[in-house]
């Protein structure tokens, strides 16, 4: 089991902190009361595997609650859990400023009487003693949310190439790929539906693979698909993206968008690339 309790200056980024733990497949709850996370555990500990990655977000908005945070966390310590605290600080100056941009109020805003420093100064004294238990401290002061996020994959991917490429093929007939970020229509090359003996069959047989790939004009695109992709990869890295997906269209979804669906998904495993590979539309009719 793997929990992350996600803690730390309100408007310090531990909303960019989420989006990051959440694509690399963290169950993720924000604010939930402290003394429910050792309850929580428990059920993770009985869903035999379904939940083994968890992070927390806890704060000041927990008002009272909050404050039965140090000790969950020195209970958590004494059980079998693997159990990594963050903790993201900012200066005063630069959260007072991202406050008046948003016109977002401060969680202190009340007990401080509207006066934003005062709740920052005031939210800062309450966390020293939780800042002292983090494993990581992070301040995001002059950190891009790129650069912050890449430091997020940095301490909780579980290899270095944390970026996961799907790769999907699917018939327009049956509508668009809206989730994809780069597509590819196929449906300029040879169509082996009106092939008799290859109607029935689909681009993962070999037959249909080869007669897609026999063409000139199958043979220049895919390279040049290729050497496209290769470039764009370690652009989308640099971005931050945790996710890509590549998808192939072609009418049915059956014969050419599966093949070069295929025909990239080796390409890219052959770079050591960790991908996934779908055909959405293979069975339809």
């Amino acid at each position: 089991m793997q929990f992350v309790i996600i803690t730390g200056m309100s408007g310090s980024g531990k909303s960019s902190c989420v989006d990051v733990l959440e694509d690399m497949g963290y169950y993720c709850i924000d604010n939930m009361p402290p003394e429910l996370i050792g309850k929580f555990v428990d059920i993770c500990n009985q869903s035999e595997g379904k939940i083994d990655k968890v992070a927390f977000v806890i704060d000041i908005r927990s008002g009272e609650w909050f404050l039965k945070l140090k000790d969950t966390l020195e209970m958590l310590r004494h059980e079998d859990v693997g159990l990594k605290i963050v903790f993201l600080d900012c200066s005063d100056d630069v959260i007072i400023s991202r406050y008046k941009e948003t016109r977002r109020k401060h969680p202190l805003d009340e007990v401080s009487f509207g006066n934003i420093r005062k709740a920052v100064e005031t939210e800062r004294e309450t966390l020293v003693s939780i800042k002292a238990m983090a494993d990581y401290y992070i301040d995001t002061t002059n950190t891009h949310v790129n650069d912050f996020r890449e430091r997020m994959r940095e301490i909780f991917a579980e290899s270095t190439d944390y970026m996961r490429i799907d790769v999907r093929s699917f018939g327009f007939k049956f509508g668009y790929m809206p989730e994809g970020d780069l597509v590819f229509d196929v449906r300029c090359l040879p169509n082996p539906f009106y092939v008799p003996e290859l109607k029935n069959l689909t681009g993962l047989n070999p037959e249909v693979y080869t007669y897609v790939m026999k063409f000139d004009q199958s043979k220049r695109l895919l390279d040049k698909l290729c050497n496209l992709v290769d470039f764009l990869i370690p652009l989308y890295e640099k971005e931050g993206k945790a996710q890509l997906v590549i998808a192939f269209g072609c009418t049915g979804g059956k014969h050419r968008s599966v093949a070069f669906a295929e025909a990239l998904a080796h390409h890219l495993r052959e770079k050591n690339h960790k991908i996934r590979i779908q055909h959405r539309d293979i069975e339809k009719r």
